[in-house]
């Protein structure tokens, strides 16, 4: 099991306790994300039992989230980077980004992904890149 994380910055956290995640508010930010269409509340709930999730929060109201698919050994799979809309723009996407990458059991890994259509410029603040080889890489897609 990872270990807890808790920051605080101002009057936001960002929380890896699974038990203050708001799957409501999860699954209602989620429904106006482009990657998420479709998704249900029950699938939702599955998947972050499942993940390590990193909830950001204004006191107690869930305002955005980031999830984790990981081996914590090798590999990780970063998704669901989502930030409500009414707090965009204040830095709370790079405050997420720099606390996901400072986990200490995220620390070593030799490989992360992700997918994304239109935010690689927030990504290449913390080094990402598009893929070295992408003809080496293969998926199966069921959506």
């Amino acid at each position: 099991m990872p270990q807890l994380l808790e920051v605080h910055k101002d009057k936001f956290t960002i929380s890896t306790d699974p038990m203050r995640l708001d799957i409501d508010a999860i699954a209602d930010m989620l429904t106006r994300a482009y990657w998420a269409k479709g998704r249900t509340r029950e699938v939702i709930a599955r998947y972050v039992q499942h993940s390590l999730v990193f909830g950001l929060y204004d006191g107690t109201r869930q305002i955005g989230l980031a999830r984790i698919v990981s081996d914590y050994t090798t590999f990780a799979w970063l998704c669901d980077v989502f930030i409500h809309e009414d707090y965009r723009g204040h830095g709370l996407g790079k405050w997420l980004m720099q606390t996901i990458h400072s986990h200490p059991d995220l620390q070593g890994l030799r490989r992360w992904l992700l997918a994304t259509r239109d935010a690689h410029d927030l990504y290449r603040q913390f080094g990402w890149t598009l893929l070295d080889h992408p003809e080496r890489w293969m998926h199966k897609f069921n959506g």
